[in-house]
């Protein structure tokens, strides 16, 4: 496990650092706009086999995936009229869609599901990180199965039972303000489904 810790004189080496590191097959925890996450390369069956490891994830639990933006969102899931206006609106921002998935993705990726769920997120480093990487990314939270989200690397460090597997890099942004996850839709034909109400209120999605 190595940690580096984000300063503004160091960003453009730790991305390079972090791009050689998902290219390789690791995972890598990181910051975003609602709390701590786990990333790893989301067309890479290995690294994604680990992440479920190192957060103890039952392997039947679907995972999402970020991407940089609807563009590339759109080259993984089908996204109709209605996912493009949420898209439009809300990204980069705290919200999952759940769309079609298309056969871009690999089959081992969520093997018995044929959705698939995107999000875009506003946070600044893992914004550049996506963008430089140029390919979608898994996405959950920093935490150890069942447990409570991770606002900093300590708070996990310290709830992970001795000698867990770990990520093998953590970009340190130290701590971070508490906010609630992500919400998560579900686009069903020409209707918004709530899986989980989160950082944007259900009721402003549902107004559209």
């Amino acid at each position: 496990m190595k940690t580096e810790k984000i300063t503004g004189q160091n960003i453009k080496n730790l991305i390079q650092k972090t791009i050689t590191a998902l290219k390789k097959g690791e995972t890598i925890m990181h910051a975003t706009e609602t709390c701590y996450g786990f990333a790893c390369d989301a067309l890479n069956k290995k690294a994604i086999s680990r992440l479920y490891k190192i957060k103890k994830m039952d392997a039947k639990k679907p995972s999402s995936i970020m991407v940089a933006n609807l563009t590339q969102a759109q080259k993984y899931g089908e996204f109709n009229a209605l996912a493009k206006k949420l898209a439009k609106k809300y990204w980069p921002g705290p919200l999952t869609i759940i769309v079609q998935r298309k056969s871009s993705l690999p089959k081992f990726l969520n093997p018995s599901s044929e959705t698939i769920g995107i999000r875009c997120p506003a946070h600044e480093l893992t914004q550049k990180i996506l963008r430089a990487y140029k390919l979608p990314l898994i996405t959950t939270s920093a935490n150890i199965s069942g447990q409570k989200e991770s606002y900093s690397v300590n708070t996990f460090l310290k709830s992970a039972p001795k000698n867990s597997l770990l990520p093998d890099s953590i970009l340190d942004s130290e701590s971070i303000p508490k906010r609630k996850p992500s919400t998560i839709v579900a686009i069903e034909k020409n209707e918004i489904k709530i899986l989980r109400s989160g950082s944007i209120s259900a009721n402003n999605l549902l107004l559209r």
